[in-house]
C-alpha cells in the first residue's frame, strides 16, 4: 500500500477536511475531520508535506502540526482557486490544495511565530483605533453642521470644540444635542491616550530593535513603518530582488502586456496594505518636504519633482523605499544617501 506524501488540509472553525496523495499523485483518501479531533489524525500520520491556505487561524495550525515534524506549507488562496474544479466544497478545496502545493514552481508564505503575530497586532490595533477615532470626528463635524457650524478639519482642533459647547454654541445647540456632543468628545479624549500610549510602545521597540534602528535611517521612514516591516513583512530573503519586495506590497504597476508590447497600468495594490500605506505616507512628507524647501541638486527626486506630477512621485519614492528597505535587510547595512555617496 502506497505511503501518503501530501495532505492537503482546508481549515474552518469547526469543521476540516483533509485530503492525501501520494508520490505519484494518487489520492489515499478524502475525509471530514472535527476540530478536536485534528492533531490525533496528523499524529498518526506518517511525516509528509502537510498544506493549508493562507487564511485566518493557519498560522496557529501551521505551527502545530510543524512541531509534530511535518513539512507545512501555506498557499496564498488566489493561488490555489485555479485548481478548484467544478462546484465548491470542502473536499474540492483540500483537493486543490494538495493538487497547487504539488506544483514545482508554487510560491508559500513563509510561517509567523507567535511573537511576530503579537506584534503585527499592535499595528492593525492602532489602526482600529485611529479609524474609530476619524468616525467620530467627522460624526462631529457632521451633527454640528447641522446646527450651522462648520468645524474645522483634523483631530488637533477638536479639542477647541468642549469650550465652544459650553460658550458660543450654548445657545444654539439643544441640552441633549450638546450631551451627545460631550459623549463623543470624551470618547475622542479616550482614544487620542490610548493611541499616543501605543505610539509610545511602538517608539519603545524601534529603540530596543537593531533593524528597526536601521531602516530608520532611511529618509521618510520612521519608528511606526520600521517596527511594521520587521513585524508585517517576511524575511528578505525570500524575495530573489528588492523589485518583488516591492511588487509583494503591490508598489509595482499592473502589466497587460502581449505580443511583444509592453503595458503598463496602474499600482497593483496587491500584498500587505498597512506597509503599502505607511510607505507612501512616509514618501509623502519626503515629497512635500522637498517641493517647499528643495531637493538634493542634481538627485532623482529633483529630476522626478520638475517633470512629473507631485502624486506619481509620491507613490514611484515609495517603490524606491521599498526596494531601499530590501537591499538594507538583505546587505544588513545602513543607508547612504546617493549625494553623500557620490561626494
Amino acid at each position: 500500500m502506497s505511503e501518503v506524501s501530501t495532505i492537503g488540509l482546508d481549515i474552518a472553525k469547526n469543521v476540516f477536511h483533509a485530503h492525501g496523495v501520494d508520490e505519484r499523485g494518487r489520492a489515499l483518501f478524502s475525509r471530514k475531520i472535527s476540530r478536536t479531533k485534528l492533531l490525533d489524525f496528523f499524529a498518526g500520520q506518517p511525516r509528509c508535506v502537510v498544506a493549508l491556505e493562507a487564511c485566518g487561524g493557519a498560522h496557529h495550525w501551521a505551527r502545530e502540526l510543524r512541531d509534530m515534524g511535518h513539512d507545512v506549507r501555506l498557499i496564498p488562496p488566489a493561488y490555489v482557486k485555479p485548481f478548484v474544479k467544478r462546484h465548491k466544497n470542502d473536499a474540492i478545496d483540500a483537493e486543490a490544495i494538495c493538487e497547487a502545493t504539488q506544483r514545482p514552481n508554487m510560491r508559500f508564505v513563509p510561517i509567523k511565530g507567535e511573537e511576530q503575530q503579537a506584534s503585527g497586532m499592535i499595528f492593525r490595533t492602532r489602526d482600529l483605533l485611529v479609524r474609530q477615532r476619524t468616525q467620530l470626528i467627522n460624526a462631529v463635524r457632521g451633527h454640528l453642521t447641522e446646527y450651522g457650524w462648520v468645524a474645522p478639519k483634523g483631530p488637533s482642533h477638536v479639542a477647541m470644540l468642549g469650550d465652544l459647547l459650553e460658550d458660543e454654541m450654548a445657545a444654539s445647540v439643544p441640552e441633549a444635542a450638546r450631551a451627545m456632543f460631550r459623549l463623543m468628545l470624551n470618547l475622542l479624549e479616550e482614544l487620542d491616550g490610548k493611541i499616543r500610549d501605543l505610539d509610545k510602545d511602538i517608539a519603545r521597540r524601534a529603540r530596543e530593535d537593531a533593524v528597526a534602528r536601521r531602516l530608520m535611517t532611511i529618509p521618510g521612514v520612521g519608528p511606526i513603518t520600521a517596527t511594521a516591516i520587521t513585524a508585517l513583512a517576511p524575511p528578505a530573503e525570500s524575495f530573489a530582488k528588492g523589485r518583488d519586495f516591492a511588487a509583494w506590497l503591490g508598489l509595482t504597476p499592473l502589466q497587460r502586456s502581449t505580443g511583444g508590447k509592453q503595458k503598463l497600468g496602474a499600482i497593483s495594490k496587491m500584498g500587505e496594505r498597512t506597509l503599502r500605506r505607511l510607505l507612501i505616507i512616509g514618501s509623502s512628507a519626503v515629497v512635500l518636504q522637498a517641493s517647499k524647501r528643495g531637493a538634493p541638486k542634481g538627485s532623482w527626486l529633483e529630476q522626478m519633482l520638475g517633470r512629473k506630477p507631485r502624486m506619481l512621485v509620491t507613490v514611484a519614492l515609495a517603490n524606491k523605499m521599498a526596494r531601499i528597505v530590501w537591499a538594507l535587510l538583505t546587505r544588513q547595512e545602513d543607508y547612504k544617501a546617493p549625494v553623500a555617496a557620490m561626494a
